[in-house]
């Protein structure tokens, strides 16, 4: 019996971090919002958008941290470009890393020029065709 007590408890914490729907908030850059789902606990962020086959158009992922740092992500697992799009605590964009490409193996690290406290990944492509910059405001 303890042993099924300690099996279905570790179940419940895992389905409690990996399969619980993420909260989604509405972030828009420029004239254009994305429906974006919130990662902002260690397991989330780490699994990202990992494993997905692609990503909606008008859909994102945004990385929430504690405090201010240069973040870097990678695309270790990705199926699918991404545009990365680095906010700091004041809503400003401070990096873009457009149209980044997937990788397997050997993945390159990105990491912004400034300290970010968001990142926002959405579909390769978005920031030139939204006109999104370095410096433009982002609301959410």
């Amino acid at each position: 019996m303890r042993v099924k007590t300690i099996t279905f408890i570790s179940w419940l914490i895992f389905c409690t971090v990996l399969c619980a729907q993420e909260p989604i908030t509405r972030v828009c850059l420029n004239d254009v919002c994305v429906e974006a789902e919130i990662a902002d606990i260690d397991a989330l962020r780490q699994r990202g958008l990992m494993y997905r086959e692609g990503l909606p158009e008008s859909k994102g992922m945004l990385f929430v941290f504690e405090k201010e740092a240069r973040y870097s992500f990678w695309m270790k697992n990705m199926r699918f470009p991404l545009d990365i799009i680095w906010i700091d605590k004041d809503k400003r964009i401070v990096d873009i890393k457009t149209d980044v490409p997937t990788c397997n193996q050997t993945c390159e690290s990105l990491t912004p020029g400034d300290k970010a406290l968001y990142v926002l990944e959405v579909n390769a492509g978005f920031a030139k065709k939204n006109e999104i910059k370095i410096g433009d405001r982002v609301s959410f």
